[in-house]
């Protein structure tokens, strides 16, 4: 009886807690040490999340009072601490809604290893007691699964290899003009928009939605690339150092541009010196560089790429002269000699459009031709997004919008409409995240900045609800998105405007 419930239990165990972790790890793109980083964050934002853990080592230290018969204590007790110990983090679901579980090659191999490696421990540790081997195990899960993550990584960059092999060699065959872009935020609006102004000219194929690592771009070329392609705009994306210089090797870009250093990548990178080297391996391998000099980093990065033989564009999304010149005050785009006045859509970022416009100057579309297209940019999904609910209320989907200056300008916007609507504005949020040593002080001043646009707040979740109360005192607090919203429907009523801004997956608490 105690070998079967033993082997019951080493088996079983890492199945039913690897659905959770398996899935953290695919929505956190496989990087090792972030399983770890999103479990004890539950613990951080949350405290009753530890409660499984804790009451599994109070069984455990407490069955040789409690249980005197020596067969419960052999039996009964890991059961019991089994049954516990599986619901840790408390709140974690095994099956997600926003972020369910796809059983991938790449999903499927890694947990044949995340089982290799768990049975191994687990039985190891149980050898001594096996109560005490599973409140260790389940306690060291996202750790076992980081371990995997990280032996895993070379084979599957062995693996992936072909598909990179044959990405290029389409690349090679179609040869379009390659266009990358970069930056802490505004990648794919500005994608979106050097797609749409370039396409007055040239057959445009954009990467597509955020997909911006290697794995990522090679898709994009073997799937979207087609004979007659004449520009390729790839998004590069980054978790570290040294990722957009191997893109950039291997989707060589011809022209590339960074539209931002902020503070979105903090967290990873440590500081924005940092993130600033990171993203300037994008102009390496290109022959003509896109920078907005409104940024001093990104002036002094101009200078530096001029020195260097290459061609750049400067350009300014704040009314500067530069090569070009967006200004939205004058409501006016200058190339050069030449000024036209525009209208832009109000769902563009001065800086991004600015980008988009001197990358189409680098692939010689005329000012004439781009000028009208301004006025259309094309929205980015879940960015700014507006809809009417069927009560009448207007909803600004942003919830793709993570990053401080963004959401501030989004609250301004909602605002700006609340006030023409003559109704509430609302905002809902769970904060933003990935802002390092910096993510308390700018949820709390974006709380601030809801609460001076006189704006009811809305909280969703735990990871920032300390912050953002901070800010704004009189928040209400929601357990998830759906429970918020609901009530903002009904806050909101048939004049009232809600602001979505930001989402978080539900593997954050």
């Amino acid at each position: 009886m105690t070998d079967i419930v033993f082997w019951a239990i080493v088996a079983t165990l890492p199945v039913v807690v690897g659905i959770k972790w398996l899935r953290v790890a695919q929505r956190e793109h496989y990087v090792a040490g972030w399983t770890r980083r999103i479990a004890f964050g539950w613990g951080t934002a949350r405290p009753v999340s530890w409660w499984p853990i804790l009451a599994a080592a109070v069984i455990e230290f407490a069955a040789p009072v409690l249980a005197e018969d020596s067969v419960w204590r052999a039996v009964g007790v890991p059961v019991v601490i089994y049954l516990i110990v599986i619901w840790w983090p408390w709140g974690l679901r095994f099956r997600g809604t926003s972020s369910r579980l796809q059983w991938t090659s790449r999903l499927r191999r890694l947990a044949v290893l995340w089982l290799a490696l768990s049975w191994a421990i687990l039985a190891t540790i149980s050898a001594l007691s096996l109560s005490y081997g599973v409140v260790v195990f389940a306690f060291l899960a996202p750790v076992v699964m980081d371990l995997a993550l990280g032996i895993a990584a070379p084979m599957e960059k062995a693996l992936s290899k072909k598909w990179l092999v044959a990405a290029q060699k389409k690349l090679r065959q179609v040869n379009p003009r390659v266009v990358a872009v970069t930056g802490s935020y505004g990648k794919t609006s500005t994608k979106g928009y050097i797609a749409h102004l370039a396409a007055v000219k040239y057959s445009v194929v954009p990467s597509p939605a955020s997909f911006n690592n290697l794995m990522g771009l090679a898709r994009a070329v073997n799937d979207k690339l087609t004979p007659g392609t004449e520009v390729f705009v790839a998004e590069m994306g980054i978790f570290g150092e040294g990722e957009i210089r191997e893109l950039s090797k291997s989707f060589p870009p011809e022209i590339s541009a960074i539209t931002t250093i902020g503070e979105a990548h903090l967290e990873r990178m440590g500081s924005r010196a940092s993130i600033l080297r990171a993203k300037s391996e994008i102009v390496e391998n290109a022959q003509t560089v896109v920078l907005p000099i409104d940024d001093p980093d990104l002036a002094a990065l101009a200078t530096r790429c001029a020195s260097e033989g290459k061609r750049v564009i400067r350009v300014s999304g704040a009314g500067a002269a530069a090569d070009v010149t967006v200004d939205p005050k004058k409501g006016t785009v200058t190339i050069g000699t030449d000024t036209v006045p525009v209208t832009i859509a109000s769902v563009g970022h001065a800086v991004n459009v600015a980008v988009a416009v001197g990358i189409a100057h680098a692939l010689d579309v005329p000012l004439a031709l781009m000028a009208p297209r301004l006025g259309a940019l094309p929205t980015a999904a879940h960015r700014a997004e507006t809809q009417t609910a069927p009560s009448g209320a207007l909803i600004i989907d942003d919830s793709y919008n993570a990053n401080p200056v963004g959401a501030a300008r989004a609250v301004d916007g909602g605002a700006a409409m609340a006030k023409s609507r003559k109704g509430p504005f609302i905002v809902v949020t769970p904060g933003m995240i990935e802002l390092g040593h910096l993510q308390v002080e700018r949820n709390a001043a974006l709380a601030a900045r809801v609460k001076a646009a006189k704006a009811e707040l809305f909280v969703v979740g735990y990871t920032n609800r300390k912050a953002l109360v901070s800010g704004h005192p009189q928040a209400q607090l929601f357990p998830d998105r759906s429970a918020a919203m609901a009530a903002a429907l009904t806050r909101a009523g048939a004049s009232g405007v809600i602001l979505v801004e930001n989402d978080l997956p539900d593997h954050y608490a």
